[in-house]
């Protein structure tokens, strides 16, 4: 007879960077037998009661989960994380007290990690009480290999059809400029000569690392600024699409589009589509480098500002994946060799070993089959996950009930650091007809055995994929 599976519950915060990847993977679970619910990690979360027991992967492993983390636990779900940040991340002991803590640590019984790289920052993280690691690799690498590229097809076309010829500008600076100032690493409104306060961008941070950062950060951001406008006029046939970082506010962009006559800016979708579509990537140590030099697109990371106590820790991997140009006459430089197709993307032994190291899963089995693989020998021969005594599950639908209303009332407060609003600007949403949409786009480029799946919702910003 065949073994029932449990449910994977897949949680998704910033909609545009992880629902795709995500729902790859609840492609792949539900036809393996994982009925799997994907969603608003926030309502996903409110919900948790209500699902039945299974494996819960998490994209982080801070001390903010604590709570919620107990919760599962006593509800009888099993936790594995994989955390979302760590591909580019800063030096181990502020990675160590921005995104790991021993308490909550506790409850996590399996890591997943991007890559050897991944694996090793985790084994060097003294209170990780010997979780297992597993080198899966990321979901959201998955969409970079050529044989799922077609997904992105149309799309890419269908930029192309809007936006011409282009050229993609990343932003990311979320730490000076978030869509909610108390994130900023230093709040404004501070008095000139007074000491500083230090938002939650600053956290695990010593004051002198965090205001160093503040100022690389605030003077890149400017730089960027003035570079939009500059990249406008340099290249008179060429549009200039500006896609900032998902946690930043955008007006400022806007601001700039407005003024100028070439330039857009959107967060719409995937990056996959944009990277494929544009004839080069500007960025400076974005995450989106290193997916451009995998993808085979020319990027350059454009370093106006160097501070080596960044560059060389927190920037390194997407400035050694990129081109390289230190100010506009060597960006201008850079980028009419790559429209004039005398310098292809970056490349090289250096940089292949690199990337390699950081990103596992880039040939054999996708990420996506090695984190079912790993689901499926947890799960061994069980036909369900074990039951916490009564009292415990009781216990533990008190306290999710209970953190869901308070979460509410707090986001209603002034001030509130994770309002409506800031949810809302991460995770927009999807029709149930879109995901069916997707969930078939992505059976098709799967391929191999025909499987039906149900898509189905449960409740706002909620789906369910499942094999019928």
């Amino acid at each position: 007879m065949a073994i029932v599976r449990p449910p994977l519950i897949l949680p998704v915060e910033n909609q545009v960077r992880e629902f795709d990847p995500k729902l790859l993977l609840a492609v792949v679970a539900a036809r393996r037998g994982f009925p799997t619910v994907i969603g608003s990690r926030r309502e996903v979360d409110f919900q948790i009661a209500s699902f039945d027991r299974g494996f819960y992967l998490s994209k982080s492993m801070t001390v903010r989960s604590l709570r919620m983390f107990r919760i599962l636990r006593q509800l009888g779900h099993e936790v594995l994380a994989l955390d979302e940040e760590a591909l580019v991340h800063l030096p181990d002991d502020i990675y160590y007290s921005r995104r790991l803590d021993r308490e909550v640590l506790r409850y996590v019984s399996h890591l997943l990690a991007w890559g050897q790289e991944n694996v090793e920052l985790l084994e060097r993280f003294p209170y990780r009480n010997n979780v297992p690691i597993h080198a899966t690799g990321s979901p959201r690498n998955d969409f970079l290999r050529p044989e799922l590229r077609g997904l992105f097809r149309e799309e890419s076309e269908r930029h192309r059809a809007e936006y011409g010829d282009f050229l993609l500008v990343n932003t990311n600076y979320n730490h000076v400029n978030s869509f909610y100032p108390a994130h900023n690493i230093v709040v404004p409104g501070s008095t000139e000569g007074a000491t500083p306060t230090f938002g939650r961008g600053a956290r695990g941070m010593s004051p002198d690392y965090a205001l160093g950062l503040r100022d690389h950060k605030q003077a890149l951001f400017e730089h960027f600024q003035r570079v939009i406008p500059q990249l406008e006029a340099a290249f008179p046939s060429l549009n200039i699409v500006v896609r900032p970082h998902p946690n930043e506010n955008h007006e400022v962009y806007h601001q700039i589009a407005r003024e100028c006559t070439r330039v857009r800016v959107t967060n719409e979708g995937n990056v996959v589509p944009w990277l494929l579509a544009t004839r080069a990537l500007v960025h400076h140590g974005c995450t989106t480098g290193v997916e451009a030099y995998v993808l085979g697109v020319p990027a350059v990371s454009y370093r106006p500002r160097v501070d080596p106590l960044y560059d060389d820790g927190f920037y390194r991997l997407p400035h050694l994946a990129s081109h390289q140009a230190f100010d506009f006459p060597g960006l201008k430089d850079t980028l009419e060799r790559i429209l004039a197709g005398e310098l292809g993307p970056a490349g090289g032994p250096e940089r292949n070993e690199a990337v390699g190291r950081y990103i596992a899963g880039q040939d054999g089995p996708l990420a996506s089959e090695r984190i079912v693989a790993l689901l499926e020998e947890i799960q061994g021969e069980r036909d369900a996950l074990p039951a916490p005594p009564l009292y415990r599950r009781l216990y533990g639908w008190y306290q999710a009930t209970r953190r869901r209303w308070d979460k509410k009332r707090q986001g209603r407060r002034p001030g509130a650091l994770n309002t409506i609003e800031l949810h809302r600007h991460r995770y927009p949403g999807h029709s149930l007809e879109d995901v069916r949409s997707r969930v078939a786009r992505l059976q098709h480029t799967l391929g191999g055995e025909t499987v039906h799946l149900v898509v189905e919702s449960l409740g706002e910003e909620i789906f369910r994929v499942r094999r019928e």
